[in-house]
């Protein structure tokens, strides 16, 4: 989840080749070089920017990483009416380099056929919603609770910081806002790191591995804020996601998995911190 000031032999066998537009055409790998960069400079390459600076401020200071504070979910206004206006505008335009890698994808066309194209070649679409949900809780499972246990071993070890997952008021609209919150992670996150970065670094000729790597360390990047437990935590998670996806040519059960494991997060911090002594 990122920062909400700001804004993973046998595999390479079952890997597609990445398409091109539907017209045929495809830029030269320059132009998806300089592409690439502009994009993640836009969004979560902005946020792993931000969150080196972060762990190395915290590395520096007086109780180092452990003493640290990393808040999601922060509240924008005491005034409950104009917070959620504020949240709800956070949320749409963290969404916009959504729709921008997608145009990209797509051609630098926007017809509607043709994004519906995009969308349809790289799983963002409803055509298989059990499919995509089963996969997508096994996915939720699978690095939820591993990931859990990661950090609270991380805590203990003093390399995380104290995560706030959500520092709303209870308002009616909170838990409503907070799902929204977790979507978000999941659609930027999923779109932009998983999809959108797989298809354009194969487009580089890059290896396999290479591609999934470099993917699996941009995810890492911008949760150190939150700590080392964090970063390798999300880096394993980006491996698993990147296979995933490279296999099934689908982002959504990606997508479905992050989101439930962020509205778990958010939720549950929301209203269980106080009981469980986390505040």
């Amino acid at each position: 989840m990122p920062d909400d000031d700001l804004a993973a032999g046998g595999a390479r066998s079952s890997v597609a080749p990445a398409q091109s537009p539907a017209d045929g055409s495809q830029p030269p790998r320059r132009r998806i070089g300089g592409e690439v960069l502009l994009v993640l400079g836009l969004s979560l390459g902005a946020s792993g920017v931000y969150s080196v600076v972060r762990i190395i401020a915290n590395l520096t200071a007086e109780g180092g990483v452990a003493g640290a504070t990393a808040r999601l979910n922060t509240s924008r206004s005491p005034r409950p009416n104009v917070d959620l206006t504020l949240q709800l505008l956070d949320i749409a335009f963290a969404l916009v380099p959504v729709v921008l890698v997608v145009f990209l994808l797509a051609g630098g066309t926007a017809g509607t056929e043709r994004l519906r194209t995009t969308c349809r070649r790289i799983g963002l679409s409803f055509a298989r919603p059990l499919p995509d949900l089963v996969l997508g809780f096994l996915l939720a499972l699978v690095i939820g609770v591993p990931g859990l246990g990661l950090f609270v071993l991380g805590r203990s070890l003093g390399l995380n910081a104290q995560l706030e997952a959500s520092g709303l008021a209870s308002f009616w609209w909170t838990v409503p806002v907070l799902v929204l919150s977790a979507l978000r992670s999941g659609l930027v996150e999923e779109v932009i790191v998983v999809a959108y970065l797989l298809d354009r670094l194969q487009r580089l000729r890059w290896s396999v591995p290479v591609v999934i790597g470099v993917s699996a360390l941009v995810r890492g990047s911008y949760h150190l804020y939150q700590g080392w437990g964090p970063f390798f935590g999300n880096a394993i998670m980006g491996v698993i996601f990147s296979l995933v996806y490279l296999r099934t040519r689908r982002v959504m059960p990606l997508v479905v998995a992050h989101t439930l494991i962020d509205v778990v997060a958010f939720v549950g911090y929301q209203y269980l911190a106080g009981p469980l002594g986390l505040t």
